[in-house]
């Protein structure tokens, strides 16, 4: 099923997709389970936001797929790299991403975001899905320059409105039939799919949670297929994934 966080009026609230509706639930069904109120709120009535807000972390799988299927044959085989993005780098669909004034060449990547449902530590790869409550879109945002200024991935991936995620978790999303699609102005940048990924999504929530306990609502980045694209002022960025959906974000300076 497909799952939102939105606002409507005065109130934030979660709701299961059904067509054009949300059917309300009572809490977050992360924690609460799937209780419905009884009420239904057209979907365009609503501002669908972050679906997930992380409660610790959000986890950026870096050099996760091969160049191409020549790398790929070639068998290198290597351990799983990550770096880490704050829970405050989080927004919404439609939240702009704001390109700070400290950097004069931003990237977005399109991928395929993981969201953790309970407390997760040395879970075995085979048992690691089970720590899986849903899968969204993001969209891992970087100052390339300040990453090559300070040689370190932290400053250039940590701005706010650098994750963009959403626009609704599915729970059922099948990550071996990934389909991405990133454009920017309506024009392609990025497209992928899961063939050339390193590592299963098991073996990467296995491999971080062996390094820090995973908590309920953090999120894993699993890395973006093809090109980054640049972006500045005025753009508006889309990332498709087939089956989640298309997460749009604006670009403005700061």
């Amino acid at each position: 099923m497909k799952v939102a966080r939105f606002s409507h009026g005065d109130i934030i609230a979660f709701g299961i997709i059904d067509d054009d509706e949300l059917v309300v639930l009572k809490g977050d069904p992360m924690f609460a389970g799937y209780d419905p109120t009884g009420e239904r709120i057209g979907l365009r009535e609503v501002k669908l936001l972050a679906p997930v807000i992380p409660r610790s972390k959000v986890v950026g799988m870096a050099h996760s797929f091969y160049a191409n299927r020549e790398e790929q044959a070639a068998g290198e085989q290597r351990e799983p790299r990550f770096f880490l993005k704050p829970n405050t780098a989080v927004v919404g669909p439609g939240d702009p991403i704001v390109h700070p004034a400290q950097s004069g060449d931003v990237r977005v990547e399109g991928e395929l975001a993981v969201v953790i449902g309970k407390i997760t530590r040395n879970v075995s790869v085979e048992d690691a899905e089970d720590a899986i409550f849903g899968y969204t879109i993001a969209n891992d945002v970087t100052a390339r320059d300040l990453y090559e200024r300070d040689e370190d991935l932290t400053r250039a991936k940590s701005f706010d409105s650098f994750c963009p995620l959403g626009p609704v978790i599915d729970t059922e999303f099948d990550w071996t039939g990934l389909s991405l699609h990133g454009r920017i102005n309506d024009e392609p940048f990025q497209s992928g799919d899961a063939a050339l990924l390193r590592h299963t999504i098991a073996e990467m929530v296995s491999f971080v949670s062996g390094v820090f306990t995973l908590l309920p609502g953090d999120v894993i980045l699993t890395g973006a297929p093809g090109a980054s694209g640049a972006v500045v002022d005025g753009d508006t960025v889309q990332v498709e994934i087939a089956g989640i959906g298309v997460l749009s974000n604006p670009v403005r300076r700061a």
